[in-house]
């Protein structure tokens, strides 16, 4: 009898947990995941992993692809809605896209806002984002990363502090040069400032002195003024007059489930070297709306992410994600964190999106740039990007602030 009466009582007392974790549990925290029906279609249409070999600098590379030759897309580039913007330029052998993607999406503004077709100079402000970058290793005693990587809103900076010019005012070509090749500046650079760090030297005007003296035996001294319409007049002239940028307009959006949405934040990779904590932060399927609607108004929009995948090929004009690494049904918030945190998404690339084609199953957007890989298909400098690619690989969004007004205004001021 006892036994029974202690076994009633444990039932009871399980019950009346179960009741009680059940009533308690607030109905927020109940999330209906939604169903994803991939069909049979789907299946039939999975992209199977090859191996390919591109020469490259000399060298021979075996690279993991795909066959995506097959895969339907844009036939042309007449099928894009467009906005204006500078035919494609190469930056030859630099590290310098964030400066050549925010350049051309700043000229493309330049025509938006009524101010003209003009050509600015991606090197000028390489120069310059080089000794700002300088001196920050210099004031943080070593304690900074020195490379040739940086950011959109890098070039706000440079540009605020500095000024601009017209591309043909400063090529950063020495005479008789026709491509940029920064490697020996680059290991000279940082040779130097290595230097200054095992021996404790942190005169900052004789370091950064040092660094424009490297800049100038490989690019050529940039100029103090630069003569438009017959008025000589300083780089900072020409923007503040001639130009008239509203720099201050232009915000990046970046979307992690680290820091809470609807807050500002850091973008938290290498390239951000002065920890830039003006990032808006929203959601997923938010960050995708933006840059569509964005596009849809006759913006342009300055991408950066990773694009050192298997599902994108110059040859093919293309960029995708094959179902081997995910199905493009598949891709939330989640999967994108995942490939952030195991750094198989990586930010080593920035491009200008400068139209977009919808048709039954995708979105494509029109990808103006400057790396090599662009070159190698059947339209010199561009690529089509898919919408299941820009959802998992592009890690940020550059953009006049009008463009997305509507998501601003959720943010706290």
């Amino acid at each position: 009898m006892k036994k029974l009466i202690i076994s009633l009582s444990l039932s009871f007392l399980i019950v009346f947990l179960i009741f009680t974790v059940l009533s308690c549990t607030p109905e927020e925290k109940i999330i209906e995941k939604q169903s994803v029906q991939i069909s049979d279609q789907d299946l039939r249409e999975k992209n199977v992993v090859e191996y390919k070999t591109r020469e490259f600098m000399g060298k021979k590379r075996t690279y993991l692809t795909s066959d995506l030759s097959r895969i339907p897309k844009p036939a042309s580039l007449d099928e894009f809605s467009t906005s204006f913007h500078n035919p494609p330029v190469r930056q030859w052998w630099t590290s310098t896209c964030w400066s050549y993607a925010t350049i051309s999406m700043l000229e493309s503004e330049l025509k938006r806002l009524g101010i003209g077709e003009l050509k600015l100079s991606e090197m000028y402000i390489a120069y310059w984002e080089f000794v700002e970058k300088a001196r920050g290793f210099i004031q943080k005693k070593g304690a900074q990363l020195f490379t040739g990587g940086s950011e959109h809103n890098a070039v706000f900076e440079r540009m605020k502090q500095y000024g601009i010019v017209p591309a043909d005012a400063y090529t950063g070509l020495l005479p008789g040069k026709t491509e940029h090749n920064h490697s020996k500046m680059f290991k000279e650079m940082r040779n130097y400032l290595t230097f200054c760090k095992e021996n404790k030297y942190w005169d900052e005007d004789k370091a950064v002195d040092y660094i424009k003296s490297i800049l100038d035996k490989y690019m050529g001294k940039p100029p103090e003024t630069v003569d438009v319409d017959g008025k000589t007049m300083t780089p900072k002239e020409y923007l503040d007059n001639v130009l008239q940028l509203p720099l201050e307009d232009y915000v990046s959006f970046m979307s992690f489930k680290s820091l809470p949405f609807y807050t500002q934040g850091e973008f938290k990779v290498a390239d951000n070297w002065w920890h830039s904590q003006d990032y808006y932060n929203v959601p997923l399927d938010v960050f995708y709306s933006i840059l569509v609607s964005a596009m849809k108004e006759g913006y342009t929009v300055a991408l950066g992410g990773d694009t050192s995948e298997p599902g994108k090929s110059g040859e093919d004009d293309i960029a995708v994600i094959p179902t081997f690494d995910i199905h493009p049904k598949l891709i939330d918030q989640d999967s994108r964190e995942f490939r952030f945190n195991n750094r198989t998404s990586t930010d080593d690339h920035a491009i200008h999106a400068v139209g977009f084609k919808e048709d039954k199953n995708h979105t494509w957007f029109l990808i103006k740039d400057s790396g090599a890989s662009s070159q190698r298909g059947q339209f010199k400098g561009y690529y089509f990007f898919r919408d299941d690619y820009v959802k998992l690989k592009m890690l940020v969004l550059t953009m006049h602030r009008d463009a997305a007004k509507d998501i601003l205004a959720k943010f706290k001021q």
